[in-house]
């Protein structure tokens, strides 16, 4: 069950990333909202990391939560705000992908 709080958590590090970026490219109460969607998230992603890390160890949950963010991210950062999709960055997440799973498979 930690694990799906660990995922879970680590999609809500993805919204909270994308509330901000959107909120970047707002104004006003557009931009507000997006602000508050950014709190809500963040709450959610530490709040699931917090109950994760009660069985599973600090230093694999981190890296796992924070590797699902920064490969979330990336890719919403492709799909919808037009970043570029270039060979090096798609070869490196990939790697980044392999470590997470890899962690997984080694932890407890």
């Amino acid at each position: 069950m930690n694990w799906i709080f660990l995922v879970i958590g680590g999609l809500f590090e993805v919204g909270f990333a994308s509330c901000l970026g959107k909120a970047k490219e707002t104004s006003g109460t557009e931009s507000i909202a997006w602000l508050v969607g950014f709190f809500i998230c963040l709450s959610a992603s530490m709040f699931l990391l917090y109950l994760a890390t009660k069985t599973l160890p600090i230093g694999t949950a981190y890296a796992v939560w924070t590797g699902i963010g920064a490969v979330g991210t990336v890719l919403v950062g492709i799909f919808f705000f037009n970043e570029p999709a270039s060979f090096w960055r798609i070869l490196f997440i990939s790697t980044l992908i392999v470590s997470i799973i890899g962690l997984k498979f080694v932890s407890n």
